[in-house]
């Protein structure tokens, strides 16, 4: 199973940038956190990355994933949450089943924008507010839901 792991701005610094607010992990870590959740059945998913400021790059590299026939896609749009249509009718149109994940709670944000979001509406499931484990968990629930189908 091919899952693309997408990054939206602000997001190429994780474990650096407000580890108070984003943690101190990377996303070098997903990979072992992925093998660690899915055990044996790993070696049955391959992973992409990418990041990006821009919007239409992400917007790019969903419609390549489509292309490509990528089989999940685990989503921070970063900011771009709560402010794209754009990407939102991207994510709409290409069908891919997605998870949208957040490394901070934004329900628990003193920001009321940053408590609504744009882009999770078609998502499958979200997950917010446990740092860099939450690609792996969507990973994991991605790769689940792929192989509970009859």
């Amino acid at each position: 199973m091919e899952i693309l792991i997408i990054n939206g701005p602000n997001l190429g610094h994780l474990g650096v940038r407000q580890p108070e607010i984003y943690g101190v992990q990377g996303m070098d870590a997903v990979p072992a956190l992925v093998a660690a959740l899915l055990g044996p059945n790993a070696a049955a998913v391959r992973l992409a990355f990418f990041q990006s400021n821009s919007e239409g790059a992400l917007i790019d590299r969903l419609e390549q994933a489509w292309k490509e026939r990528v089989e999940g896609i685990v989503i921070n749009p970063g900011a771009y949450t709560h402010t794209s249509l754009a990407l939102a009718d991207c994510l709409a149109w290409i069908g891919i089943p997605y998870v949208e994940v957040h490394l901070s709670n934004l329900a628990a944000r003193p920001e009321p924008m940053r408590h609504t979001s744009l882009t999770a509406p078609r998502a499958i499931g979200t997950l917010a507010g446990f740092g860099v484990l939450g690609y792996a968990l969507a990973v994991q629930a991605l790769w689940q839901l792929q192989h509970a189908k009859v």
